[in-house]
């Protein structure tokens, strides 16, 4: 035999990683002189926050390696609520309104919500959405009725998974709208500092790094 043997890729999430105690040093070296709070349950509290209506940015674990925002660095919103994409659309992605969402969404749903078990880790494949889930998620929903999804197993992204369970508990759905954590034009934020730079150069109000939530003063 010769070369290397050639496995399956499971996952994208190559990239670096964070501690607490690095997003912290970094809070303090940001000009504003942030103070982030350490929070138990991340799942919990981030899923109540999205269930309230309010986008999240959500830095977690190692980076995605590829072009797609899989749950390390994303920007969150919950499908469910009103407005919610036009308001990423508008003030925090600064793109065109018409600009569509994608959807990661808990194993268990996409049977019922992509009328498939097809396999979607990476957010590559459309899937026609069944009539009930339009309306269940319509922030997720592109006009031609379809959409980009990943399919999250647990085992390659547990806290990212676990929120999807805890959304569930609170609006009966266990999908979040999920984009990039970036701005329209620039990479996708790697480091603390990056998305802290990100976080206050648009009308975000919550971003969660491992275990510390920054939330921006109010003026």
């Amino acid at each position: 035999q010769r070369g290397v043997p050639v496995e399956k890729m499971e996952h994208v999430y190559l990239g670096p990683c964070y501690s607490n105690e690095d997003v912290i040093a970094a809070c303090a070296r940001h000009p504003a002189k942030l103070t982030g709070q350490l929070i138990d349950d991340v799942p919990q509290h981030v899923a109540q926050l999205l269930a309230d209506g309010n986008p999240v940015a959500w830095f977690q674990g190692r980076m995605e390696f590829g072009p797609r925002a899989l749950g390390g660095r994303s920007i969150l919103g919950c499908p469910s609520a009103p407005g919610v994409a036009d308001r990423i659309n508008e003030q925090i992605k600064f793109r065109e309104r018409w600009r569509p969402f994608c959807p990661s969404m808990l194993d268990t749903v996409a049977p019922q919500m992509l009328q498939t078990d097809h396999p979607s880790p990476y957010m590559t494949f459309t899937f026609e959405v069944a009539e009930e889930w339009k309306t269940r998620v319509p922030e997720v929903v592109h006009e031609d009725g379809t959409a980009r999804a990943q399919v999250l197993k647990r085992e390659y992204n547990p806290r990212y998974y676990d929120l999807m369970l805890e959304l569930e508990k609170l609006t009966g759905n266990g999908v979040a709208l999920n984009t990039s954590l970036n701005r329209r034009g620039e990479p996708m934020i790697c480091s603390p500092t990056d998305a802290l730079n990100m976080f206050f150069g648009s009308d975000l109000e919550y971003l969660v790094m491992e275990d510390v939530l920054v939330v921006k003063p109010r003026i």
